[in-house]
């Protein structure tokens, strides 16, 4: 087979991208990077780009960050692999549990490890049908999750997310999965609702389900302290107390999905801590490592743990894990990039800069193309609209938000449009001046988009 002539003919050739129009890829072809330092990222045409979503929500430390690599190159000489199947196990894995423990908003008994998001996900699902199975519940077996949530890509966590083209011909989501509202104020709210109201009537529609359903048959209710991939959606003022009290009045568990707001991203180690969330389960991922290694992880309550064992005593064995969970070089990654996060206060550090971060987003509001600029601490959304005053979206077939990330990429910032919303979510060791410059470029990307959507005709 003939050597094809360069890396983007090759990548069409033989590469599926996630969240990819692959027919339009085949056309166009892909954005290949080559190297990345601290904030910035480097294409193979040697343009300089900020990285403003820090890799897929992930990489808190940035590029290229030298402790980071020496502690997987040290691991990797010492112990590369092993697994901890069997009993077997290792001090990575039993360090990194006891400090996950320490961390955590809540009482922790256990820690379940993964490589991904989506597989802690899936794992809570089969968890919270054990834990059921074990205490005598068989029928208490449906989990609630939200409209615009996301919780990952497999067969049970991507019947958690919230977002069609999920669903869409992949034959979900299970029977056993349910959505409830999504949590957003601006686009969901009825005319003159204040944020407590609707959280109130939310509250309520929760509780209307969980009857319909019978509070018999629902075991677990999932969130994400704020929605991400569903387009950066905050909770509105009281919405988590009020949907922690319906949960608490007919015995349902919180999962709390921290896989983005994990390890500082709102100025808390946890998003919980930020909304008063208390969860009974939590899944992390993505800056445990700042994305260096691919490791997830399950912190599992006493109650659910006894479960397990008695489970075990019955059927002889827990029957559930996965090769690399608790990898030992991820181990040590992950136990160094909480040593750097707690050493260099790079939570306080986010907290505040998330002043500046802020204040930037919400000046977006003035912007003519700007629906609703929202943020905390350092995560951040910004919607397109087609018209301020109306709040009525652009016809999803137009592509704006598609458009406007082109423009963004163009000024020499890689951002990610979920649909017609920007998400904003740097890496947390970036400089109050490489901050202000994302914005600068950010607000230039916004007026060539504001220009092309004049042009076309569009508003």
């Amino acid at each position: 087979m003939a050597k094809l002539s360069n890396a983007a003919t090759r990548d069409i050739e033989t590469v599926i991208h996630p969240y990819t129009n692959l027919a339009t890829h085949r056309e166009v072809g892909p954005f290949v990077l080559e190297r990345g330092e601290g904030v910035h990222v480097w294409d193979t045409q040697g343009n300089q780009y900020i990285e403003g979503l820090a890799g897929l929500w992930c990489t808190s430390l940035g590029y290229n960050n030298r402790e980071l690599i020496d502690a997987a190159t040290e691991q990797m000489h010492k112990l590369p692999y092993t697994h901890i199947f069997g009993g077997k196990s290792h001090d990575p894995a039993i360090e990194l549990s006891e400090k996950l423990k320490e961390l955590a908003p809540m009482e922790v008994s256990k820690i379940l490890f993964a490589c991904s998001g989506s597989e802690a996900n899936d794992s809570q699902v089969k968890l919270m049908w054990y834990y059921n199975n074990a205490i005598g519940r068989p029928e208490k077996k449906k989990i609630i999750s939200r409209i615009k949530g996301y919780h990952g890509v497999t067969v049970a966590s991507a019947s958690m997310t919230g977002l069609p083209a999920n669903h869409a011909d992949w034959d979900l989501p299970l029977p056993q999965i349910l959505h409830t509202d999504c949590p957003h104020h601006y686009r969901f709210a009825e005319d003159g609702e204040t944020e407590q109201e609707f959280s109130t009537r939310l509250a309520e529609s929760l509780e209307k389900m969980i009857l319909e359903e019978g509070p018999e048959t629902v075991c677990a209710f999932i969130a994400e302290p704020v929605m991400g991939a569903g387009g950066v959606i905050f909770p509105p003022e009281t919405y988590f107390a009020k949907i922690q009290a319906v949960l608490k009045k007919y015995d349902i568990m919180f999962i709390a999905d921290e896989v983005i707001c994990g390890f500082g991203r709102l100025g808390e180690w946890f998003g919980s801590q930020a909304y008063d969330i208390v969860p009974d389960t939590m899944s992390v991922a993505k800056a445990l490592t700042s994305a260096y290694m691919p490791v997830s992880a399950v912190m599992i309550p006493e109650v659910m743990y006894q479960a397990m064992l008695d489970e075990s005593r019955k059927i002889g064995t827990f029957g559930h894990g996965h090769t690399y969970a608790a990898h030992p070089v991820g181990a040590v990654v992950a136990l160094k990039t909480i040593d750097i996060y707690e050493r260099d206060n790079i939570v306080g550090h986010a907290k505040t800069l998330g002043a500046t971060f802020e204040r930037r987003v919400k000046a977006l509001n003035d912007h003519p193309l700007v629906g609703e600029g929202r943020a905390k601490g350092m995560l951040g959304g910004v919607e397109l609209v087609a018209d301020k005053a109306t709040k009525k979206p652009f016809d999803p077939k137009m592509l704006v938000g598609a458009k406007a990330n082109g423009f963004i990429q163009d000024e020499g910032l890689i951002l990610r449009n979920m649909g017609d919303t920007i998400g904003i979510c740097p890496p947390l060791i970036i400089t109050e001046d490489d901050l202000n410059t994302l914005f600068d470029r950010l607000e230039t990307a916004l007026d060539k988009t504001e220009q092309w959507v004049v042009s076309e005709g569009l508003r």
